[in-house]
């Protein structure tokens, strides 16, 4: 029992690096995709053998490797639930949502496939890359922010990486939002959801 404890354990731990590590460049790709900085900001490189955009500017490039890094003991860990891009506009309203919805079987006991899982992932690059026509047109004034959303709040008190990350000044919206998905996969031990979010058409307005 305690063997295959162990090999949860490693599981766990590569699967929430390759995780963390795909999280980067698809953030990233997304930030590129909605044009919020000029096409300098970034530049071409290969993740799993196609081409992605990696952020050049040192600021841009510092927060989205920090922020996504700093989720990696929690995501090993199984409580973090939800990991989101979100667009707002100048009144912290949001605009656009893209979310990761993220599942770790943490009983899984046979070695993970690295190769197989990031060819998995691979898919989502490639989908996001052709996604812009179900995107909305963001206000001249927009903001973003990387936000992750726990199964259960960690303790800043025993983790000093829960220090790192602060309730969200983000505003939310009052009715449920509408929903687009775009790539879902399922490869053990790992499974993840991609979906848009936008305001209902009940929302009222500001």
């Amino acid at each position: 029992m305690r063997e295959k404890c162990e090999m949860c354990n490693d599981n766990d731990r590569e699967t929430a690096r390759i995780l963390v590590e795909f999280l980067e460049v698809a953030i990233t790709s997304i930030v590129y995709l909605k044009g919020v900085y000029p096409p300098g900001a970034f530049e071409r490189r290969r993740y799993t053998n196609i081409v992605v955009q990696k952020a050049r500017h040192p600021q841009l490039k510092e927060y989205i490797h920090d922020a996504v890094n700093g989720l990696l003991p929690f995501i090993q860990k199984g409580l973090v639930e939800r990991v989101a891009v979100l667009f707002f506009n100048s009144e912290s309203i949001p605009v656009e949502r893209f979310v990761f919805k993220l599942t770790l079987n943490q009983s899984y006991g046979t070695k993970v496939d690295d190769a197989g899982l990031e060819f998995a992932l691979r898919s989502f690059l490639i989908k996001l890359s052709v996604s812009e026509p179900l995107t909305k047109v963001l206000p001249r004034d927009c903001r973003w922010e990387i936000t992750a959303y726990f199964r259960s709040l960690p303790q800043a008190t025993t983790s000093k990486d829960a220090e790192l990350w602060i309730p969200t000044d983000t505003m939310q919206w009052q009715q449920p939002p509408l929903i687009t998905p775009i790539k879902s996969m399922s490869s053990e031990p790992l499974g993840v959801q991609l979906y848009l979010e936008h305001a209902s058409l009940s929302e009222p307005k500001a």
